[in-house]
């Protein structure tokens, strides 16, 4: 039998798996072998082992889905609609949604702990990006950015190289064509 990947198991499928090893632990099966019947990782079977051992068949069976807590697909619809109200309906000042003022948000309304990084996914996957904020802020200044521009970076840029002669540049590892 071949190894297989957890990627693609179901979560029953994995149950199935980690009880029929118990099968074999009970049959004084070695650990190698159990890994090598059941496709997986010494270091897979030696933690069902330890689990078996502690608490029976009891301690393989599924615990439920796991990773991170998801919101249904209405809590995300009210979600936007709070991200749409914008920060400062909830107390922040300035007009920026950061990825943790969007999990103190999710935390608070729907009673769920989200890390930053699945706070990113979960916006990613509404269609909002953290990169570019919608309104300009209000201190901007047109006059001082033109003046910026037409001035002050002009004079402190470096000189542009001027181009090379006509029959180009010599070397001494390429001679010039002649």
């Amino acid at each position: 039998m071949g190894t297989r990947t957890r990627r693609s198991l179901c979560p029953v499928e994995l149950e199935r798996r980690r009880l029929e090893a118990a099968d074999l632990f009970e049959q004084g099966v070695r650990q190698s072998k159990v890994a090598q019947v059941l496709g997986v990782t010494p270091q897979a079977v030696s933690l069902w082992r330890r689990a078996w051992a502690e608490g029976g068949r009891q301690a393989l069976l599924s615990r439920g889905p796991g990773g991170s807590p998801y919101l249904s697909a209405e809590q995300e619809r009210e979600l936007e609609g709070l991200l749409r109200a914008g920060p400062a309906a909830y107390g922040w000042e300035d007009q920026r949604w950061a990825l943790a003022r969007v999990g103190v948000l999710i935390e608070e309304r729907f009673k769920v702990r989200c890390e930053i990084c699945g706070v990113w996914r979960l916006l990613d996957r509404l269609g909002w990006s953290w990169q570019v904020p919608e309104v300009r802020a209000v201190e901007r200044g047109e006059e001082a950015i033109a003046a910026w521009r037409t001035q002050t970076r002009p004079a402190a840029s470096r000189p542009r190289r001027p181009p090379p002669p006509a029959g180009g540049f010599a070397s001494r590892t390429r001679p010039e064509p002649g």
